[in-house]
């Protein structure tokens, strides 16, 4: 297999006159080239950008409506406990080296991430065992329900073959083959000619790496069939494209610090905040947002209403979801005793109620979100100043203050990373919060076997009917908007039917290149 390692030259802009009926040219975003390679181990198909490997092949995939679904596996099982899943894997399938697939690179490809994975969490996972050629039984430390949605995002990697610069040689089972990469500049993909299922339509994909205004131009010089974009370029007119807006679960919101200031970390973090750790306070907050104008100001109306960081997934709870009621969320700050003063902003006990928004440096959505929520805030007497501030700092600073996260992931676990407190601190990790009503929910769903009682338990979560998550609840986050994922897309390109989006606006536009076509 012919891989290249780190070419410097630029790569050729494609010659759309030699474009064939079943190649296409794809612009993503700098940050959705892998940095340590198309290797599980290190975040392909996982962390901050989940997708389906294209490259290898996975024992579960995720299906439109989020349900599971089989690709390596025939048939699963789980015990009464939790503790044990027993997988069937297929014994049709050849990794590209022509070497066969076997329930023993299954047993390797999860000891190996459970030991050593930058970006996956496999505390449950004890070991993973191959009892014979076609059956793998995982051992788990703990009951872990949602086992199926890991599995999903785990690609198998060959025993034989794997070694320090697998990411960069990637051999595979899946419906491409990894033919170049030209470090910081483009991947090309062609169709596995020994896949197992469905011969993919396109069988050549490039994926080039560009900025917003890169990606941008490539489309306006022809050199891209499809390229994404964000919303300030939505307005445009490009003669032979048009703009695709998919849905996603990609949303932004903020955190709200649900205890008092005066703690500190043990690493030295101040944790709290005195405005915020007033249950009105928040309730107040949440309610004085206007989603749908934010949606038209900041998005340019590409985008939906959030009230969850589940939002449209089996797992959501309904009641999460709020009007906008401006008038009752002046009512709760005035019974928290925050009273306006002469210059609107309101005060108690001598201090001004004040909150210090951050957000990512580089993000200018989450930027004009943070200003935004700013104006809207002032209407109801809380002053509010945004600093921009880099991941090196800014997960420090939201154990005190609001910072504009980014989350949403096909797994109820977004939540309980969110929301489920840690053992060495009794804290969430993200913002100071704690409910261990909620724990006990989430703990209990991930011990349940059947999903729709799982589900049952997650929603209870959010709001059991006298506590939880929710605004009738704690309310510690205050979630704004999911954002759709927008592409410039030749008009003569049809882009398959596309699942909710997960949080990052890379890969997953690609999980079902395969069965485009031109036409």
């Amino acid at each position: 297999m012919a891989v290249t390692g780190c070419k410097k030259e630029k790569p050729q802009a494609a010659d759309i006159s030699a474009r064939t009926e079943d190649s296409v040219v794809v612009v993503m975003g700098v940050t959705s080239e892998p940095e340590a390679g198309f290797d599980p181990a290190y975040g392909w198909g996982a962390g901050e950008h989940v997708h389906e490997p294209l490259i290898q092949s996975t024992l579960t995939v995720t299906d439109k409506d989020l349900t599971i679904g089989y690709d390596l596996a025939t048939a699963m099982e789980v015990s009464d406990d939790g503790l044990t899943w027993t997988v069937k894997v297929r014994e049709d399938v050849s990794f590209t080296d022509g070497e066969k697939l076997t329930a023993e690179d299954v047993e390797f490809t999860y000891n190996t991430l459970r030991d050593t994975s930058s970006v996956n969490d496999f505390t449950m996972l004890d070991r993973a065992e191959a009892v014979d050629n076609s059956t793998v039984v995982f051992h788990m430390s703990r009951p872990y329900s949602i086992w199926p949605y890991t599995m999903a995002n785990v690609g198998i990697v060959p025993e034989h073959s794997y070694g320090p610069d697998y990411g960069e040689h990637p051999i595979g089972s899946g419906r491409y083959i990894l033919k170049q990469w030209d470090r910081g500049q483009q991947v090309i993909l062609e169709s596995n000619p020994d896949y197992y299922g469905e011969a993919p339509k396109m069988k050549k994909v490039t994926v080039l790496f560009m900025e917003e205004d890169g990606a941008l131009a490539a489309v306006r010089s022809g050199q891209a069939d499809l390229a994404y974009t964000a919303a300030p370029y939505s307005s445009l007119t490009i003669p032979g494209y048009e703009l695709l807006s998919f849905q996603t679960v990609d949303n932004r919101g903020f955190n709200l610090p649900a205890i008092p200031a005066g703690s500190i970390s043990k690493d030295g973090v101040p944790i709290g905040n005195d405005l915020t750790s007033d249950v009105r306070v928040r309730k107040a907050i949440n309610l004085g947002i206007n989603r749908e104008e934010m949606i038209e100001h900041v998005l340019n109306g590409y985008g939906s209403p959030a009230y969850s960081v589940c939002d449209k997934m089996p797992w959501y709870e309904p009641s999460s979801k709020i009007e906008f009621d401006p008038e009752e969320a002046n009512s709760l700050l005035d019974e928290a005793g925050w009273l306006k003063g002469t210059d609107g902003i309101r005060e108690k006990d001598g201090k001004r109620a004040e909150l210090h928004f951050i957000y990512p440096a580089n993000d200018s959505v989450r930027q004009a979100l943070a200003a935004d929520t700013v104006n809207q805030l002032k209407e109801l007497g809380i002053d509010g100043q945004m600093e921009g501030a880099g991941w090196d700092t800014a997960y420090d600073l939201a154990q005190s203050n609001p910072l504009l996260w980014g989350w949403g992931a096909h797994t109820p676990m977004e939540l309980y990373n969110i929301y489920h407190t840690m053992k060495d601190t009794g804290l969430a990790a993200y913002s100071p919060y704690a409910n261990s009503k909620v724990d006990q929910y989430m703990d209990e769903a991930l011990a349940e076997k059947d999903s729709e009682k799982a589900n049952e338990l997650w929603r209870k979560a959010q709001w059991d009917g006298e506590t939880g998550v929710t605004q009738d609840g704690d309310i510690p986050w205050v979630w704004l908007v999911n954002i759709d994922h927008l592409y410039w897309s030749r008009e003569e390109l049809q882009v398959a039917d596309q699942k909710l989006h997960p949080h990052g606006h890379g890969w997953s536009i690609v999980n079902n290149v395969d069965q485009w076509s031109w036409k």
